[in-house]
């Protein structure tokens, strides 16, 4: 089968390809998912791999002296790999090659092989196929393992044995489930079952390296999907075990409770939907994680999980550090919404007072719109009629916390007067009564005592000076 090239945008740079390749007595093929997200007509990715059955790092170092003689080639010559960007496009040039592995390392043996050798490695069907750009049969669709026919099957299935290919390289088992919850395909049942197998190798595959892979189902348009095949195969548990933690139903007398990890991955969905925030997702995704810790069975009130959102937040950082997940603001902010993720649902009633609205508008200051949407994809009951109202509730909260915001501009507070100007209206050195001072003016203006006034701030601080002992200098 030949692939039609003639419309595509980078047939110029594939007919230099060629003909370098031809002049330097190379072969050369496209190769990868440039060729998989070609022939499922996807948006082009913006980095093309290129293998020839020789010296990978000459013919990129030849097409990019073709290109423009100033173009820089980065050349790794432990891999035998070189590349250059050109235009917006990354290319990545290999000789063909054939791998071996040890027991304990993703890290293969490698040696010069063909362009059969080269797809034979690969890690799945539909990513095993080349299209050849060697000027007798330029075009030409390449493809040993019927990867077209997987691609039109939605089928996600290894080019060898799959317990052999899972277990050469682990990083397979998670790529397999971002595929699948990526693409839509299904996972061949006798690979799936490979997974579950090999599922313990995984664990010589470093935590950055299955984290890009995880971040990504994340980012997939339905999440569960990946979630769940996680969970099942096995990988969730080794990864998240504080999340598997929340599955299953306990009954006492009768009384049950929701299974906590599907509702999780419900909410992860529905915030999916809203938002491609990949920490607002995290956040979806951890923001019961303290329930199966505080879960206890109170006689007369049924399941309770008191506390939850304080202790999950806590667990938040232990979570992000062994999973090497960014220690910064990233942290602080999932950090935030978990602990929070319950407050509104407290105010959902008419007689709120402008009090707690204002609190919240201090406490999630520029994060209160996201904490919103994750209130609103918290609502998984099944009646229509329920979700409807629910939904309305935060609706109405988000008007008053509006109107309350218009009026008393408490988002991203700062104090009206600062510590350096208490300090001069006493004739004070820095010390305890500046904060006292400060946090009774921010206390006053959340309860509604005082508004969000300078004046008003000035004059409080004087009366309430007294109480301390201080004077104001005339």
């Amino acid at each position: 089968m030949n692939v039609n090239l003639t419309q595509n945008k980078n047939l110029k740079l594939f007919k230099i390809i060629s003909e370098v390749a031809h002049r330097n007595g190379q072969s050369v093929y496209i190769v990868g998912g440039y060729v998989r997200d070609l022939l499922m007509k996807r948006k082009a990715p913006t980095d093309i791999d290129f293998v020839t059955e020789s010296s990978g790092i000459e013919l990129a170092e030849s097409i990019a002296k073709e290109i423009n003689p100033k173009l820089k080639v980065a050349v790794f010559k432990t891999y035998g790999t070189a590349m250059f960007r050109h235009n917006d496009l990354e290319l990545e040039f290999v000789g063909a090659r054939k791998e071996s592995y040890s027991e304990d390392s993703r890290k293969p043996f490698v040696e010069i092989g063909t362009l059969e050798d080269d797809q034979k490695r690969r890690d799945f069907t539909i990513n095993a196929m080349a299209i050849s750009l060697n000027k007798d049969n330029f075009g030409e669709l390449i493809d040993p393992f019927n990867g077209l026919q997987d691609l039109e099957q939605k089928i996600l299935r290894t080019p060898l044995e799959p317990l052999q290919t899972y277990s050469d390289d682990p990083l397979r088992m998670m790529r397999a489930i971002r595929f699948a919850s990526t693409l839509g395909f299904n996972i061949e049942e006798k690979s799936l079952e490979a997974i579950k197998t090999e599922v313990e190798r995984i664990h010589i595959v470093s935590m950055e390296r299955i984290m890009v892979e995880f971040n990504k189902i994340m980012l997939s348009e339905k999440p569960s999907v990946g979630l769940k095949l996680l969970e099942e195969t096995g990988l969730l548990q080794i990864i998240l075990p504080e999340l598997t933690a929340l599955k299953g139903i306990e009954d006492v007398d009768g009384q049950t409770h929701k299974d906590n990890f599907y509702h999780t991955l419900e909410v992860v969905d529905n915030i999916s939907e809203n938002t491609d925030k990949l920490w607002l997702r995290w956040t979806a995704l951890l923001h019961d994680i303290g329930k199966a810790p505080t879960k206890k069975f109170v006689e007369g009130t049924g399941w309770t999980f008191h506390g939850h959102e304080f202790l999950g937040s806590k667990i938040v950082k232990h979570i992000f550090k062994r999973l090497k997940l960014p220690l910064n603001q990233d942290l602080k902010y999932v950090e935030k919404l978990v602990r929070m993720h319950a407050r509104p649902i407290a105010l959902v009633t008419d007689n709120a007072s402008d009090s707690a609205l204002r609190r919240l508008l201090f406490d999630a200051g520029e994060d209160l719109e996201d904490l919103i949407i994750l209130c609103k994809s918290d609502i998984t009951t099944k009646s229509y009629a329920k979700q409807t109202r629910f939904k309305k509730n935060f609706e109405y909260v988000a008007e008053k916390i509006k109107e309350v915001e218009e009026k008393d501009h408490i988002r991203n507070f700062q104090p009206p007067i600062s510590g350096e100007e208490i300090m001069e209206m006493f004739d004070l050195k820095p010390g305890r009564e500046i904060g006292i001072l400060k946090e009774k003016v921010k206390e006053a203006i959340l309860e509604g005592i005082i508004s969000n006034d300078k004046e008003e701030a000035r004059n409080f601080v004087i009366e309430e000076a007294k109480t301390l002992g201080l004077n104001l200098v005339s």
